[in-house]
């Protein structure tokens, strides 16, 4: 693989253990990074590592995805400090508590919120910037979770696949302008956030979905599993006819 030395790299949720594997691999070939976290101490530690990596830069910016104005602001630094963008890379989210959604429309719609609405309002700024450059990519973290809805977790499993429709629409829209949009669909990796379920042989490390990631938006593939196995996985789930799927417990 060619040296990235060159490459611009925005990361927001970058202190998430997918997003920090998936900066190492950028770092390692020299690749200037602005990082995006909610949380600055955790920011300037993942920032402080990725340097003594090799990066060619490394610059954060602390965000709320929830707060609107913020994202334009993060956007249009990091856009501004590097001259432009090769990559945008979506990262962040949460795994909402299914039980407590249920029992409340305010726990549902703030999950809706982060798990997909503040998405669109940093998709939406980047998407205009892309256009205009003419070049470079776009990728978005979603999970397979969105493939299907499944009693267990369609909360979290709306919003991401909300976010799949949307990362559609947008890569028509951008691929007449010369600018990939990959939507990335982790299934169940071993991280902070699936720190509560029960692990099984379908469970991937950080650092393997970081490494599968970084060669998805490398190859500007439209829509990546990782790892590689949930595609046909998933390919039988969304096969089952309605009547046959409302009737597991999935």
């Amino acid at each position: 693989m060619p040296p990235e030395t060159s490459t611009r790299v925005l990361i927001v949720g970058a202190t998430s253990a997918i997003a920090a594997e998936t900066a190492r691999v950028y770092a390692a070939y020299g690749a200037r990074l602005f990082l995006a976290g909610r949380n600055p101490q955790r920011l300037e530690a993942v920032a402080a590592d990725l340097r003594v990596r090799g990066a060619g830069s490394v610059l954060t910016a602390v965000l709320d995805v929830t707060d609107r104005q913020r994202c334009d602001a993060v956007v249009e630094e990091a856009w501004s400090t590097f001259g432009g963008l090769d990559v945008a890379l979506l990262a962040h989210g949460v795994l909402p508590d299914q039980a407590r959604c249920q029992a409340s429309a305010a726990a549902t719609i703030e999950a809706l919120e982060v798990n997909f609405t503040s998405a669109v309002a940093l998709l939406t700024p980047l998407a205009n910037r892309f256009e205009s450059a003419g070049r470079g990519c776009i990728a978005v973290i979603t999970s397979v979770a969105g493939d299907r809805g499944r009693q267990s977790n369609y909360v979290y499993g709306a919003a991401k696949g909300g976010l799949d429709r949307f990362l559609e629409g947008l890569r028509n829209r951008l691929f007449h302008a010369g600018v990939a949009v990959v939507t990335l669909k982790p299934g169940f990796v071993d991280t902070p956030m699936t720190a509560g379920l029960t692990q099984g042989p379908l469970f991937a490390s950080a650092r393997r979905a970081g490494r599968d990631i970084h060669r998805s938006i490398e190859r500007r593939r439209d829509v990546a599993y990782i790892p590689w196995f949930w595609r046909p996985i998933m390919a039988i789930l969304r096969s089952l006819p309605e009547t046959v799927f409302k009737r597991l417990r999935l």
